[in-house]
């Protein structure tokens, strides 16, 4: 990948999400011509703040460069992914963060929807494996209503991250339905973690399975379910961490009036 490549973001929160974290150099962006509302405005703010040029152009322009039909007459040309290292995961000292990867989920959509319940969990940062992200950014912040570009992300080889974060204190953990596993409600989820969630095709291999410190189970009200999809089931696995976490949070007492 070169700095000249480019890719678009479509639609407000996208482009919003990317102005706001950094996460890639906007080089543009457009907007149709008759839009006169409040995000509008304020994108044109923030746009001209960083340097970026903005154009009012007609809807077919938009329509042309656009590959949905919902970006609400908003597009912005942006180059690469921003990517951080590994090190700047690692929960500062003293917390108890969680970093999780995604592997081998190759459905921009299930990709994006399940970036947008880890970070709304949560989730202090992302790993993938190397590819060529580029081609489905758009896709991915669409359906991570921007998440994608908040959440920091670094780049590794499965068997690296876990490498990694193990040795800087985090216990390494997968969700599988293979035995041994626990239960993710029996299990600590609240100490320093690192989740890998597999693709709903290859899933994870059989010896990261049996080399993670933790083998996570979702259980099932029925016996004949199938697995969750990766973007349900990284949502449960997400908000069970987040819950579990909030309890170790003093709580205000709802009962007590405000004096």
């Amino acid at each position: 990948m070169t700095d000249t490549e480019q890719a678009h973001l479509e639609g407000f929160l996208s482009v919003r999400a990317a102005l706001e974290s950094g996460s890639r150099e906007v080089h543009a962006l457009l907007l149709r011509q008759d839009k006169d509302d409040g995000q509008t405005h304020w994108l044109e703010r923030q746009a001209a703040a960083r340097g970026v040029p903005v154009r009012r152009v007609a809807a077919g322009e938009i329509e042309a460069q656009a590959g949905g039909k919902t970006h609400g007459g908003v597009l912005a040309t942006v180059g690469p992914r921003r990517f951080v290292s590994l090190d700047d995961l690692l929960p500062p000292g003293g917390e108890d963060g969680w970093v999780v990867m995604l592997d081998g989920v190759e459905d921009p959509f299930n990709f994006g929807a399940a970036v947008r319940s880890l970070h709304a969990a949560g989730a202090a940062g992302l790993v993938v494996r190397p590819r060529n992200w580029l081609t489905a950014a758009a896709t991915v912040a669409r359906a991570s209503a921007g998440a994608s570009e908040r959440l920091p992300t670094a780049v590794a080889e499965t068997a690296d991250a876990a490498a990694f974060f193990r040795g800087h204190g985090l216990a390494v953990a997968c969700a599988t339905d293979a035995p041994p596993s626990v239960s993710l409600y029996d299990a600590d989820l609240s100490a320093p973690l690192f989740l890998l969630i597999g693709g709903e095709k290859r899933g994870l291999t059989r010896s990261f399975e049996a080399a993670a410190d933790l083998r996570l189970r979702i259980p099932y009200a029925r016996p004949e379910a199938y697995s969750l999809g990766t973007a349900a089931a990284a949502a449960v696995l997400g908000f069970e961490i987040m819950r579990q976490r909030s309890r170790k949070t003093p709580r205000t007492d709802i009962n007590r009036k405000a004096r």
